[in-house]
């Protein structure tokens, strides 16, 4: 009688699986991993710069201040808490919403896409304050 021919054991076929399956797994979470801290970075910057311009204008709307001042405080603090590279481009002015004035501070800056890094002048953020000597 002849005997069956002995396939493979099923633990030989599946033989070094366990390092192309982590491979596979870890740069799948690695990627997941770099994307989330992207969104994260870019949402800190962007509630940064509100925080900044808002606190800016506040400054520039006090009785007797120039809108002028709001934009120096404004750079001022982003430059402390982020990079003055955020800061080139910052504006000033008085204007009416809903019938009562106001300054509104803008800031554009760039979007962090690639760590710090990415296009110019893709955010844009107004922060607004009542002006005091209406």
């Amino acid at each position: 009688m002849r005997s069956a021919p002995e396939r493979p054991s099923r633990r030989g076929r599946e033989s070094g699986s366990a390092v192309a399956d982590f491979a596979m797994v870890s740069g799948l979470v690695s990627v997941i991993f770099v994307a989330v801290f992207q969104v994260g970075l870019a949402l800190h910057v962007r509630n940064t710069l509100i925080s900044c311009a808002s606190e800016g204008a506040r400054v520039g709307a006090r009785a007797g201040a120039d809108p002028a001042d709001g934009v120096a405080r404004t750079r001022q603090l982003i430059g402390q808490s982020i990079s003055p590279r955020f800061a080139q481009d910052v504006t000033a002015d008085v204007v009416e919403v809903d019938g009562v004035r106001v300054v509104a501070v803008r800031v554009t800056a760039p979007l962090p896409v690639l760590g710090p890094l990415g296009p110019d002048r893709a955010l844009d953020v107004v922060g607004h304050a009542f002006l005091e000597d209406q």
